[in-house]
């Protein structure tokens, strides 16, 4: 790949070529919200940076790096000077942006929209006229670059979050821009895939002379390879003096939670039954009942309904707050033998998994990305189907949190988000404020779901699904996109749904998260469950991924 021009980074007067970003006297306020999330913010940043932006969730960090690419700007009320490499972004057109800034949303799947990586990474490049040979020349540079020669001609919708989060990165690095903002780059990438992904970044970053900054709530990574770190506050930025503050590994649970630890179900969570779960891999005969994914059920895709044979409602009414029917034996949901793929063309996903899930308890399910985690829970959730084995869910009812919890947010206030299924779910508008405020979501009831940060998103959605109280909680990286404060109501909500008898099943890359929160943690590879055992012996024993 050609190397970027990379100037001196001396030199920090007003427009001066020197600096990659340069805000002056920045705010900026959403519609029909009087409070400004940013207000009168002043940033700078070298050019050949290799930049952190941390900040609680809801700071800003989000809003300020779209605020320098024009076409995702967010509407609203907004005053303040922006320049990148010296043009100010209100000037830019389209072409001048894609040359110049580069952006890697928080979920890859609000970025992909071609049906496969060729054609993705292609996309950029022929909107802006780049010709033919060109354009296969820096598909091929790229993709050699990031390693995705074998998967060049895969289906975008059967790659992994991971995967999708590269291919993101990869189809922006094509354009070649020459500043490049990633807003939590790292939110769905296993331990692995994690460390590649920065070491292509500080490639970027050092190699071809690229600017770098990343918004993210997990710095911790990215110390080694970072040049400057600045803190979004109050809707205004400070740089931070000392760097290895950000490395600081902090606790969940205050005092009066970490005597749970105490009653975990250890190995008695999880379990498999298969002894050869890295035998055959080839499943006995031919399966003839494979659907496309097209076939699966979209009507129930991330609310699954009811596996009682009494015809009874998908969501037994509650307060909200309670599980009112417990778990059959002991087990909230087993799976024997089953094999997943979402086309005839394409692999199995799941071969032969074995698996139960005991009722009461948190479960984290980690491995890498693509081997099976976010399949096995929509399986799980009854929103695709086994093609060959069977699942059987001790659990009344379920609900399956995505990666995306955009999936789940329809309505146009946070308040009518809460209030969807309070009608058929049975729960009033005072116990959807007292969700909405256990979740730190207090004074955002006129606000569009859209225009809250990524974090804030993630809480909306897990507030919906918990005011329904489903026995049966699936969560596909529950953390994603959140900061200290809000990781910490996640694993005390989660805790306390567990301790009213019903069970959390979690697909998690927050190794931290998984070690402070659940009772158990199983490793998938290949589609199966490799092992799994107490939170303390796995992280113990474990050579790669480490807390």
């Amino acid at each position: 790949m050609a190397r970027f021009d990379r100037s001196s980074a001396a030199g920090v007067a007003y427009g001066s070529a020197a600096l990659a970003i340069e805000v002056r006297g920045l705010s900026f306020a959403y519609p029909g919200v009087k409070a400004p999330v940013l207000e009168g913010l002043d940033w700078r940043v070298s050019q050949g940076a290799f930049a952190l932006l941390v900040g609680g969730t809801g700071s800003g960090k989000s809003t300020l790096l779209s605020l320098l690419k024009p076409e995702i700007a967010p509407a609203g009320e907004r005053t303040g000077d922006a320049r990148v490499l010296g043009e100010n972004v209100a000037d830019m057109d389209v072409r001048a942006s894609a040359e110049r800034v580069g952006y890697v949303f928080q979920d890859p799947e609000n970025q992909i929209v071609c049906e496969t990586v060729w054609h993705e990474m292609a996309f950029g490049l022929e909107n802006l006229g780049v010709s033919r040979d060109e354009m296969r020349r820096r598909v091929a540079e790229t993709s050699y670059f990031f390693g995705l020669e074998d998967w060049l001609h895969r289906d975008t919708d059967t790659l992994s979050g991971g995967r999708k989060q590269l291919l993101s990165l990869a189809a922006v690095l094509a354009l070649r821009p020459r500043v490049l903002l990633l807003d939590e780059p790292t939110s769905q990438l296993d331990p692995v895939a994690e460390k590649n992904f920065l070491h292509a970044l500080f490639r970027v970053n050092r190699e071809l002379g690229c600017t770098v900054v990343v918004a993210t709530h997990q710095p911790r990574p990215m110390l080694e390879y970072a040049t400057c770190a600045y803190r979004i506050e109050d809707g205004r930025v400070r740089e931070v003096a000392d760097m290895a503050s950000l490395g600081r590994r902090e606790s969940l649970f205050s005092d009066d939670m970490l005597g749970w630890g105490a009653i975990r179900c250890a190995k008695n969570g999880v379990f498999s039954r298969r002894e050869d779960n890295l035998g055959s891999l080839e499943p006995p005969g031919d399966v003839s009942g494979a659907k496309k994914s097209s076939e699966l059920d979209k009507s129930s895709e991330f609310v699954a309904q009811t596996s009682l044979e009494n015809g009874s409602e998908a969501f037994p009414r509650t307060d909200g707050s309670r599980i009112l029917q417990k778990m059959y034996g002991g087990s909230a949901t087993t799976l024997s033998e089953g094999w997943f793929r979402y086309n005839r063309a394409g692999g199995w996903v799941l071969r032969g998994l074995d698996v139960a899930f005991s009722a009461g308890a948190v479960h984290a399910i980690v491995g890498g990305n693509g081997c099976g985690k976010s399949t096995m829970l929509s399986v799980l959730a009854k929103t695709a189907k086994l093609q060959r084995g069977r699942m059987v869910r001790g659990a009344a009812s379920a609900a399956l949190l995505p990666q995306n919890p955009k999936a789940l947010l329809v309505a146009e206030t946070v308040r009518d988000e809460l209030m969807e299924w309070a009608s058929t779910c049975g729960y009033d508008e005072n116990l959807a404020r007292e969700r909405a405020a256990s979740l730190g979501l207090s004074g955002l009831d006129g606000r569009h779901p859209y225009d809250l940060s990524g974090g804030q998103r993630q809480l909306l959605a897990l507030a919906k699904l918990l005011l329904i109280g489903p026995e049966l909680l699936l969560l596909d990286e529950p953390t994603k996109g959140l900061d200290l404060e809000s990781r910490r109501i996640i694993a005390r909500a989660l805790r306390d749904h567990a301790k009213a008898g019903g069970t959390v099943i979690m697909a998690a890359h927050d190794l931290d998260f998984a070690e402070q929160v659940a009772d158990d943690v199983a490793m998938m590879f290949d589609g199966e469950i490799a092992c799994m055992e107490p939170p303390t012996d796995f992280f113990a024993d474990n050579v790669f991924y480490r807390v």
